[in-house]
């Protein structure tokens, strides 16, 4: 059984959502990102060297750590057809593509939860923000369609909401970014990510 080594709210929230909508048997471990320790004490750097969450505990001993590996990971273990393109495939590709600019658009909202920013270094990473916010809006407006990819809900568009979801503590106004908003709104309203936040602590 999987084990998802997760922090509430951070980016993990992802790997929850599919892992609840593929119906897999998993578990949790809370990770408390500051002292980097689960709830038992337990040093969590020996589980994940570099101290961030997502990881995933496949057997014991054998752990998978980034995004752009769980997710896809997780999806080749479903039944779901858009969570599993073939190996190969432009579809895959397409999939892998959508990862990485959520994960450009997770560096420029990231940047903002560091302590103590100077008004001028804030000001710079809010204009990454934006740029990002803008390059997303423009792709779903291409797009055509609801989500990041033509296949529908999938792993790119968990994670992307999950990020999107940190516009309100950090005081980003996505007024301006509808298409943004809806994918974000759409993915919140989905019963596997109700009872993701549900079981962070979050609902």
């Amino acid at each position: 059984m999987i084990k998802l080594y997760y922090t509430p709210g951070a980016c993990s929230l992802a790997s929850h959502i599919i892992l609840n909508e593929t119906r897999l048997p998993f578990g949790l471990e809370k990770v408390n990102l500051k002292t980097k320790t689960l709830e038992d004490g337990r040093d969590y750097l020996k589980i994940n060297p570099r101290g961030a969450v997502p990881a995933i505990e496949i057997s014991p001993g054998v752990v998978l750590t980034q995004n752009v590996a769980i997710l896809p990971y997780i999806g080749n273990l479903s039944d779901i057809a858009a969570f599993r393109p073939a190996e190969g495939s432009l579809d895959r590709s397409r999939m892998l593509e959508a990862l990485g600019f959520c994960e450009d658009v997770h560096s420029a909202f990231g940047m903002l939860f560091t302590p103590d920013l100077s008004d001028t270094t804030h000001a710079l990473c809010l204009k990454t923000v934006t740029r990002r916010l803008e390059q997303l809006e423009q792709l779903l407006e291409r797009n055509g369609t609801d989500y990041l990819l033509p296949a529908g809900f999938s792993q790119p568009d968990a994670l992307m909401a999950v990020i999107l979801s940190w516009a309100t503590p950090l005081e980003i106004d996505l007024t301006t970014y509808p298409k943004a908003r809806a994918l974000r709104d759409k993915v919140f309203n989905r019963p596997a990510t109700q009872a993701a936040l549900k079981a962070e602590g979050l609902a």
